[in-house]
């Protein structure tokens, strides 16, 4: 299976689709009555929902790279670790730039 692999390119996948299904889970479980194209815009306008919703979405790395880093599949929670400070840091670029 794709996922027993333990190299960077996957974990580099991993943590860009994490945080993604963490902000559509989000979306399904608290936003679902506002259209996502609504609620996506929201999101990146306003600064307190960059802050608390991007932290959440964040959470789907930490529980991949705890995944991985417990199976001794050290590449590919590095790719996730990696790619989960690229999303902190275009958060926090973003919270600034608004």
């Amino acid at each position: 299976m794709i996922f027993k692999k333990d190299n960077l390119q996957l974990g580099c996948v991993l943590g860009l689709l994490g945080p993604v299904v963490g902000l559509l889970f989000i979306y399904l479980v608290r936003f679902r009555s506002n259209p996502l194209r609504v609620f996506i815009e929201e999101f990146f306008s306003n600064n307190t929902l960059i802050t608390s919703i991007g932290t959440l979405a964040l959470l789907a790395n930490v529980i991949l790279f705890t995944i991985y880093i417990n199976t001794r599949r050290d590449r590919t929670a590095k790719g996730i670790f990696l790619v989960t400070l690229i999303y902190g840091i275009a958060i926090i670029i973003l919270k600034t730039l608004n």
